[in-house]
């Protein structure tokens, strides 16, 4: 485990880090790079108009970037998390639905990116994988560098081997069961130009 640590915790190098932003936008996804959280939370602001409509996944990614208490001020952004858990889940769980499938932003993060430029995201409800598909108008991902694999195979056994066991033990804390892997999506293109941002993160942030 201590290995499987190190492979999957380790920041990627200068080298790596640029071939990575280069594949990504042969892919017409826009690929940056910074060194820390602070820096991708201030790139992110740049990013979202005032009164923007936001949503995204409770990511650990976002969280210590302080990148999801940022888009829950209700005097900065329309955040659609603070509209849909004021709804009543039984009755309005259609309108719930709707209103988080398309959001005009959706920040969150993924489980790995390979070499070749490869997204690769994981959940058990999926609710994350429909916006970034294709649901939200702009998408954007803030990404650790150690989150940078080889190749798809490699990103499978990351979410599997690396990041479920951590997902699970955090969701056994708080719920009688624990987590799975219900959804897999893998981007190997964006079709619209301008729509998909990847923010790589030098120092590891995030699982």
């Amino acid at each position: 485990m201590t290995q499987m640590t190190d492979i999957f915790s380790t920041p990627a190098s200068e080298e790596t880090l640029l071939r990575v932003v280069a594949k990504l936008r042969e892919r017409n996804i826009e690929g940056m790079i910074v060194d820390n959280g602070d820096d991708a939370r201030k790139l992110v602001q740049e990013r979202l108009p005032k009164g923007a409509e936001v949503h995204s996944g409770k990511s650990k990614t976002l969280q210590e970037a302080g990148i999801f208490d940022l888009i829950q001020d209700p005097n900065e952004y329309d955040a659609l998390r603070l509209r849909y858990l004021k709804m009543d889940r039984q009755t309005q769980a259609r309108e719930i639905r709707k209103l988080i499938s398309g959001p005009d932003f959706m920040l969150g993060s993924i489980n790995a990116v390979t070499e070749d430029g490869i997204l690769v995201a994981a959940s058990a409800t999926g609710s994350q994988l429909g916006p970034y598909a294709g649901g939200a108008g702009k998408v954007i991902l803030v990404v650790g560098s150690q989150k940078i694999v080889p190749d798809l195979e490699t990103a499978l056994r990351r979410i599997h081997d690396y990041v479920l066991p951590w997902e699970d033990a955090q969701v056994r804390q708080v719920l009688p069961a624990g987590s799975f892997v219900g959804k897999i999506l893998v981007v190997e293109r964006e079709w619209v130009t301008g729509r998909m941002t990847v923010i790589l993160v030098r120092k590891p942030i995030g699982i």
